[in-house]
């Protein structure tokens, strides 16, 4: 649990750097000190309600044990086998299959799945993805991704910003305007690599994790390849409005269209199913 709280304050201490690059680029020194203001802001606001924005922007529904039995059951006995206490559960409706957990620790955890993997996926395999979501939250890793979404998100709006107002150098004067346009570009593939460099071990992590819980690696490899084989083809609309969520999901949710698409934040799937296939035999 340790290391997971030092990768979070790793991660919130990298991004507020860039918010105060990027404010010292905008405003000078007096831009700068504005954006360590606002960073800091936004790393508690992410804190305490990222969970509630992420699923605000993927229109996810709670539902329970009278409106969806089957998906609320499966998830309530895999939490009891995981060992922790029941999360809220979501539905979205989205034919993409794919799935994700959020919430600042176990005991405010949610986890959501799409429509369209609980149409794709037999009931063994679904069994195998909501227990490498629960993994996520046994190993109190969903405050990392969720706050790294969030932040990830306000990164990219500030770049956007510097470009349409210009930016000034540190005597306030107005700096070269292709200066905005780069920074416009770097700044968000900069927080795209800080969630990288995080997340592809947690995948993994939470592929093993998951394995354990539900007690069938085989499992989780099959819908891992089922996913593959669907997502490509499946385009998400909220994803590709807010590709910082990408990393977030079991499967990167977007289309590979763009910047957003040069860096990928999930393992290539066949070394997933390999390492999966290889716990199986054991």
């Amino acid at each position: 649990m340790f290391g997971n709280w030092l990768k979070t304050s790793i991660l919130m201490a990298a991004i507020l750097a860039l918010f105060g690059i990027l404010g010292a680029f905008v405003g000078g020194k007096t831009g700068m000190l504005l954006a360590l203001l606002l960073g800091g802001g936004m790393n508690v606001f992410a804190y305490w309600f990222s969970d509630q924005m992420v699923l605000r922007m993927y229109n996810a529904q709670e539902v329970d044990a009278g409106s969806a039995p089957q998906f609320y059951g499966m998830v309530r006995e895999l939490a009891q086998r995981a060992g922790l206490p029941m999360p809220k559960v979501y539905l979205i409706d989205e034919a993409q299959p794919n799935a994700f957990a959020t919430g600042r620790n176990p005991e405010h955890a949610a986890v959501a799945a799409t429509t369209g993997i609980l149409q794709l996926l037999s009931a063994r395999e679904l069994r195998g993805v909501m227990a490498h979501e629960l993994a996520h939250v046994r190993h109190r890793d969903i405050l990392i991704s969720t706050t790294s979404a969030t932040m990830a998100g306000a990164i990219s709006a500030l770049a956007n910003f510097a470009v349409f107002f210009g930016g000034r150098d540190a005597d306030g004067r107005p700096s070269n305007p292709l200066a905005g346009i780069l920074v416009a570009v770097l700044a968000p593939l900069a927080a795209g690599l800080i969630q990288m460099a995080i997340s592809r071990a947690r995948e993994f992590e939470a592929d093993r994790g998951g394995a354990e819980i539900c007690g069938d690696a085989n499992a989780l490899a099959d819908a891992l390849m089922r996913i593959d084989a669907c997502a490509r083809g499946i385009s998400m609309a909220p994803a590709e409005a807010h590709p910082e969520t990408a990393q977030m999901m079991i499967m990167n949710p977007l289309s590979g269209g763009g910047i957003a698409g040069l860096f990928s934040t999930h393992p290539a799937t066949v070394e997933r199913v390999a390492r999966l296939r290889a716990m199986a035999r054991f």
